[in-house]
C-alpha cells in the first residue's frame, strides 16, 4: 500500500540537448540536473525545464515526472552503477512515498503547489540513450518501476526538502504500476483501464471524432458505436484505442502466438506486406522481435532470423 508522505530529495531541471543517434541528428532534454531554491511550478512543466518532444513526454498530464530514490537504488544494485538525482530524467527524486503505488488521480501537495497523479512514464529509446545502455528500455520494463507523471493543479514553487504530502484520493484502485503492467505485460485486463476513463470523456471525443471528414475515421466510428461493449470487433483485433482518440484506433492484440496466428491468416487471405506501429514504439518493436517473430518461424512463416519473412513485418 502506498505511503501518505514523503519528500523531496532533489528538484531537477534541464534544456534541449543535440546529439546524434545512430548516424541521425536528435534532440531530448532528458539530462536533468538539481537545482536550489524554489522552483516554479506554472503552466505544463517547472521552471527552467524543457521538453524536446511534448507529444511523449509534455504537455499538461505530463508536466512533472518523478521518480523514487528507492527505485533508483534498486537499479544501481541491478547494474552496478552510481545514479546522480535526475539520472531518469526525473524533475522530482522523491523519498519515502510510493511512487509506483499510488493511485491514479490521486493529489500530492508540495511546497506551495498542488500536483496530480496521472500516468506512468512509458520508456523509449531516449531513456537507453541516457543510461548509455541499448537493453535498458527491456530493463526499465521487467523491473515495472515507472515512476510517475504529475499534472500541475495548483500553481506555486517546490523544492528539495519539502514534504509530499498525499491531500486527495480518488476512487479508482488503479495504480501507476497496475497502468504500466497492463500496458507492457498483463493486457488481458485491459477492460480495468477502460473501466477507469470517465463516460463524458468518451462521449465528447466521440462527438467530434464524428464531425470528421476522414472516411476512415468514419469507418472506425462505426466498428465500436462509441461503447465499450463493442470493442472486440474480430479475433484478437481491439478498437478501444478509438475511444478517445482518433487515427487508427484498431489494434492486434493477445499473446504472441495469437498475434502470430492473425497475421499468418492475414498473409493466406492475400495481404503481403505489413507496417506495424505502436506505443511506446521501441517497446512494442521488442515485444514483436522477441516474443511474435519466433512463433512466426515455428509456424514456418520466417526462413530464419536474418531473412525476410514470408509474413513481413516493418515496424
Amino acid at each position: 500500500m502506498a505511503t501518505d508522505t514523503g519528500k523531496v530529495l532533489s528538484v531537477n531541471v534541464g534544456g534541449v540537448r543535440e546529439f546524434e543517434y545512430r548516424g541521425h541528428p536528435a534532440e531530448s532534454a532528458i539530462w536533468k540536473s538539481p537545482v536550489s531554491g524554489r522552483i516554479a511550478a506554472r503552466g505544463v512543466n517547472l521552471e527552467g525545464d524543457r521538453q524536446a518532444d511534448r507529444e511523449s513526454h509534455g504537455g499538461f498530464d505530463k508536466a512533472v515526472y518523478a521518480y523514487s530514490i528507492e527505485d533508483a537504488r534498486w537499479f544501481e544494485k541491478e547494474t552496478g552503477r552510481t545514479l546522480p538525482y535526475g539520472a531518469f530524467g526525473e524533475n522530482l527524486t522523491t523519498e519515502g512515498i510510493d511512487v509506483d503505488d499510488a493511485a491514479i488521480g490521486e493529489r500530492w501537495a508540495i511546497g506551495s503547489a498542488v500536483f496530480e497523479v496521472s500516468e506512468p512514464r512509458m520508456p523509449c529509446w531516449r531513456l537507453q540513450v541516457r543510461m548509455n545502455d541499448d537493453q535498458f528500455v527491456r530493463r526499465f520494463t521487467q523491473a515495472l518501476r515507472p515512476g510517475a507523471y504529475l499534472r500541475i493543479i495548483v500553481e506555486g514553487d517546490v523544492g528539495a526538502g519539502d514534504e509530499i504530502r498525499v491531500v486527495e484520493k480518488p476512487e479508482t484502485e488503479l495504480t501507476v504500476r497496475d497502468v504500466f503492467r497492463i500496458y507492457v505485460r498483463d493486457r488481458h485486463e485491459a477492460d480495468r483501464l477502460l473501466a477507469a476513463v470517465d463516460p463524458e470523456d468518451v462521449e465528447r471525443v466521440q462527438a467530434s471524432l464524428a464531425r470528421s471528414e476522414s472516411e476512415g475515421q468514419r469507418r472506425m466510428l462505426k466498428l465500436h458505436g462509441g461503447s465499450s461493449s463493442r470493442l472486440l470487433v474480430a479475433p484478437n483485433l481491439w478498437a478501444g484505442v478509438g475511444l478517445v482518440r482518433g487515427g487508427a484506433g484498431t489494434a492486434l492484440v493477445g499473446s504472441h502466438a495469437e498475434v502470430a496466428e492473425r497475421l499468418i491468416e492475414y498473409s493466406q487471405l492475400g495481404i503481403d506486406h505489413f507496417i506495424l506501429s505502436g506505443y511506446p514504439h521501441l517497446e512494442e518493436a521488442y515485444w514483436f522481435g522477441e516474443g511474435v517473430l519466433p512463433e512466426l518461424r515455428k509456424r514456418g512463416a520466417v526462413a530464419a532470423p536474418d531473412d525476410r519473412a514470408r509474413v513481413p513485418a516493418g515496424a
